[in-house]
């Protein structure tokens, strides 16, 4: 269990809230010496007890679940700075903008490094007046394929959705959009600096 959990994340999230092993085990309902075997790894919490746990704390369950004191920095919500998570189960697409703890068909998602686009995987632009027609030249059959395209921007992301033996393509608004982003399947997420382009 101490892999998912464990004490020093919950004694640095006790004290970043300036609490005592006291008001803490008081918090979810336990003795101080059950909150001091937790901190030291000699003992766990109840399952029962994760979610005021997490509460007390300041805390997702997911987040305290994972080990992971997850704080996004991106306050401005800044777009440019978002995260794509793929499940690997369902093909779920979550995005988020900024650091997150995500979890779809009961695994935690990485998110997705992108890389700069190959010779397998091109984006392409076309300006047709005030869209960007995307295409990505890829297969598209049902074990290989391009799974999503996306725009951009500081302020806002467009998103496709692509499926097997559809076309790899779609248009996006060109307003203020800086990057292009294109998921495979199996190779991962793939990007274009669009600002590189402009000049």
């Amino acid at each position: 269990m101490d892999n998912y959990i464990t004490g020093a994340l919950i004694k640095k999230l006790r004290e970043n809230r300036k609490m005592t092993q006291e008001e803490l085990a008081d918090k979810v309902c336990v003795s101080s010496k059950a909150i001091s075997k937790w901190e030291t790894g000699r003992g766990f919490p109840d399952i029962g007890l994760i979610e005021p746990l997490a509460k007390a704390l300041g805390i997702s369950v997911i987040e305290l679940l994972s080990g992971a004191d997850i704080r996004n920095k991106n306050r401005s919500s800044d777009m440019r700075k978002c995260r794509f998570y793929v499940c690997p189960i369902c093909g779920n697409v979550i995005q988020s903008t900024g650091e997150a703890v995500i979890s779809c068909c009961g695994i935690t998602l990485p998110p997705q490094e992108a890389e700069e686009m190959d010779e397998d995987h091109t984006i392409r632009l076309e300006e047709v007046e005030d869209e960007y027609y995307v295409t990505v030249d890829h297969s598209m059959d049902k074990t290989h394929y391009i799974s999503f395209i996306a725009a951009v921007s500081d302020q806002y992301i467009q998103f496709v959705k692509l499926y097997p033996e559809w076309g790899a393509e779609a248009r996006f608004k060109m307003n203020r959009v800086d990057r292009v982003y294109a998921y495979c399947n199996r190779h991962g997420l793939f990007s274009l600096d669009v600002r590189k382009i402009r000049k």
